[in-house]
């Protein structure tokens, strides 16, 4: 159930890794080692894993792909400028270039956001936090790919909120591929620590410059503290030579909120990891998806809610829109442990179909525990009304102005999920700039 890589990519996988190791003045060493065991034991998985059963990414790994060095050179203004954010000039900006942080391009606008080398806080007083949660997430995605994140880990970052802080600005996460002079295996990672009673507003996106094919193989894991507030937003709209493994994993340690929104529209294939561990009495998360791909695009979203409290609340929609040839995936898993008793849990996945080729594989699941509960799911596959369609024409409206009418009304209630303001306006707008071309195939 695994597909070795190339016989020259293992090999320049290795180096890399042992260069690492080498070089390494922090404390990740020791995590590096174990993660580059499971790496060559476990390797790439194919579609006989039943977690990547219609999502196929060993091709995608034996491409010559080259990993940045540490010192990436930063990106010009001019670079930057097209894949910049709305409301960027009052938030904090930060950058990942080829998979390394990049503290020139980066700006921090609130004095209490600390943000370190995930190294150097291994190595000094928020050790024993680095020690207690960095790459939990390996415990939940036992595969070769998340794997070699670890095993390669660089210039990755340590995000920490104090106690009580509410961030007077939104953070703003880029993950920026350099393509334009060879292909790109980029690897973020990043631990972000939100103290109790502390809040925080992220936006994370994606964007490749150049026309090389790229790889993101990203983790991203966040603990949440007692009584503190977590907003994420999650954008891939980025070209169809850049694909992206994309983990978040989230731990929710004391009572806590969460607000998870995730929008998939362009790339090649987009695979996203979306864990939420809710380990505290009467935690609360909602977790929200819209994918819209087109052409050849591959969305492939898995979920994760594990109960391991009781008197918890999570809720989860995810609504796909599939065009083209693209295809869509969705898994979702709700864990209700023996503990977790009066556990709330909701689960629903909606898609509609806009030609004859495009298809989604579609399977919500529950396990449960317990017998003091209140949980659901369903999911449903279809095309769009056309009574609906028929009614909007005869009050004067063409086909295609009533078909993009239909597709706004029915991802609206995920699209108002999203904060801050100014983005969720973004979002909605690249989703109207699709719709026209889009609703044309099927007229």
């Amino acid at each position: 159930m695994k597909q070795q890589v190339s016989i020259s990519q293992t090999d320049y996988l290795r180096e890399a890794y042992e260069q690492l190791q080498l070089a390494d003045n922090g404390g990740l060493s020791a995590v590096r080692a174990e993660a580059f065991g499971d790496f060559s034991s476990k390797g790439i998985p194919t579609t006989r894993n039943e977690e990547w059963k219609y999502t196929r990414i060993s091709g995608l790994f034996s491409k010559p792909y080259h990993l940045a060095p540490l010192q990436t050179v930063p990106l010009t203004a001019e670079d930057m400028a097209p894949v910049r954010l709305p409301g960027h000039e009052q938030v904090s900006e930060l950058f990942f270039i080829n998979g390394v942080f990049s503290e020139a391009c980066s700006t921090i606008r609130d004095t209490h956001l600390l943000v370190l080398p995930l190294e150097a806080a291994a190595a000094n007083g928020y050790k024993p936090v680095v020690d207690r949660y960095f790459n939990h997430s390996s415990g939940y995605l036992q595969d070769g790919v998340t794997a070699l994140n670890t095993a390669l880990i660089q210039g990755g970052i340590f995000l920490h909120v104090p106690a009580k802080q509410a961030l007077e600005h939104p953070v703003y996460i880029y993950n920026i591929t350099d393509a334009r002079f060879f292909p790109v295996l980029s690897q973020p990672r990043s631990l972000l620590h939100i103290g109790a009673g502390a809040a925080l507003q992220i936006v994370e996106t994606y964007a490749t410059l150049g026309a090389s094919d790229s790889m993101t193989n990203q983790v991203m894991e966040l603990v949440v503290e007692q009584d503190a507030r977590v907003t994420y937003c999650k954008i891939q709209n980025d070209t169809p030579r850049a694909s992206q493994i994309s983990t978040t994993h989230i731990r929710q340690v004391g009572r806590s909120e969460v607000n998870a929104v995730t929008v998939s529209l362009n790339g090649g294939t987009v695979r996203n990891n979306l864990n939420i561990i809710m380990e505290a009495p009467r935690s609360e998360a909602h977790l929200y998806g819209l994918y819209f791909p087109n052409g050849n695009t591959h969305v492939d979203n898995h979920t994760v809610v594990d109960n391991a409290a009781p008197g918890c609340l999570s809720n989860e929609l995810y609504k796909g829109i599939l065009a083209g040839q693209a295809t869509g995936v969705f898994n979702g898993k709700v864990f209700v442990r023996k503990d977790a008793q009066q556990t709330n849990a909701f689960q629903s996945n909606k898609n509609i179909l806009l030609s004859e080729e495009a298809g989604v594989h579609t399977k919500p699941q529950l396990e449960i525990f317990a017998d003091d509960v209140k949980c659901s799911h369903g999911c449903t596959v279809g095309n769009v009304d056309e009574e609906a369609l028929f009614y909007l024409q005869s009050r004067g409206i063409s086909r295609e102005a009533a078909m993009a009418l239909l597709l706004q009304g029915f991802a609206a209630d995920i699209l108002e999920k999203i904060k801050p303001a100014r983005i969720r306006v973004h979002v909605e707008q690249l989703m109207s700039r699709r719709l026209t071309p889009e609703v044309s195939e099927v007229s």
